[in-house]
């Protein structure tokens, strides 16, 4: 029997574990890590959004390093998360 919370003293003593929902290869993992996904290619339209906007009112050359910077990190994140689908589609694990 999995243990659902830390609460009972009998889960201290068991060696079952829940996976959390980012970790399992599942349906539910499958489809929070699609999710996450989504979440990250939305944020590039944020980011590109936010470099029109800079270049619409003129905003001030530091700016540009903020831009670049943001749409840097979405991307690798974006592709992170991509390869996390897959390794999960494909059925291995981090072990």
């Amino acid at each position: 029997m999995p243990c659902l919370s830390g609460k009972h003293w009998w889960c201290h003593f068991s060696e079952s574990q829940l996976p959390y929902i980012h970790e399992s290869g599942g349906p539910v993992g499958i489809g929070f890590a699609l999710v996450v996904v989504v979440i990250a290619a939305l944020n590039l339209i944020l980011d590109f959004d936010f470099i029109e906007q800079g270049v619409r009112h003129q905003a001030p050359k530091y700016m540009e390093w903020y831009g670049g910077f943001s749409l840097l990190v979405t991307l690798i994140w974006m592709y992170l998360e991509i390869l996390r689908l897959l390794a999960k589609l494909r059925g291995g694990s981090r072990d």
